[in-house]
């Protein structure tokens, strides 16, 4: 009986002595990448994961079963020729934004009160609704964001009142020029979100060019997941 109590002690403190090892081991993002360097409004930012290993996921992101619809499991394809990517992509995308490539551009589809609980260092935040007409995006804020923030240029000079009757009629791709016009790199809450996609689907209506298009659609749950670096506006 002795014995065994001996057993049970040892096994336990070996377990507990096992544990506590494993809570101090490094997390990296892969085997030979501890952090990326990213800018973030002008500040550099070191993205790595939590280095806790007892570190849970925020509650905003926890909850696995929002109503459908809205709320619906997003396809692992979006669109023929927009790609989907998966973290280490969009670091790498990051990280190309922050070296100075400035064809390319990383997007939070999301609406400014989730952006404010934190986002994916060097995105900009050009929310879903200032696209989408029907959700109140204006004919001067939609070509604002065309021209100013994704490098697109107008046809001839096209005007506002042009451009305008084109989001009427569906002909958007006949006053826009997508010749020059950067990488998006658009995410939003995760797989079950559909803000992101709303922005996708709206461009490719526009005419932006599929293969320009890059969807992230694990987004901030799986970020969050993953414990990865976030900032705030």
């Amino acid at each position: 009986m002795k014995k065994s109590l001996i057993i049970v002690i040892t096994a336990m403190t070996l377990g507990l002595s096992i544990s506590a090892q494993a809570e101090n081991k490094p997390v990296g993002i892969t085997p030979d990448l501890m952090s990326v360097t990213i800018m973030h409004n002008g500040q550099a930012v070191e993205v790595m994961r939590n280095q806790d290993n007892n570190n849970t996921v925020l509650p905003a992101y926890s909850r696995t079963s929002r109503p459908c619809p809205p709320f619906c499991i997003q396809p692992m394809s979006l669109a023929p020729g927009v790609e989907t990517l998966g973290e280490i992509e969009v670091l790498d995308y990051a990280s190309k934004m922050s070296g100075g490539d400035s064809s390319i551009l990383l997007i939070d589809s999301r609406t400014p009160d989730w952006v404010a609980k934190g986002t994916i260092p060097g995105a900009v935040n050009i929310p879903w609704t200032d696209l989408v007409p029907a959700k109140g995006a204006t004919t001067e804020g939609i070509t604002s964001i065309m021209t100013d923030q994704f490098n697109v240029a107008t046809v001839g000079g096209a005007d506002v009142f042009a451009i305008d009757e084109a989001l009427a009629n569906n002909t958007v791709s006949e006053v826009f020029d997508y010749a020059n016009c950067k990488t998006l790199v658009l995410f939003c809450n995760g797989m079950w979100c559909g803000q992101s996609p709303a922005s996708i689907s709206t461009l490719l209506k526009y005419g932006y060019p599929a293969e320009r298009i890059k969807w992230y659609r694990g987004g901030m749950q799986t970020w969050e997941i993953l414990g990865l670096s976030t900032a705030k506006p």
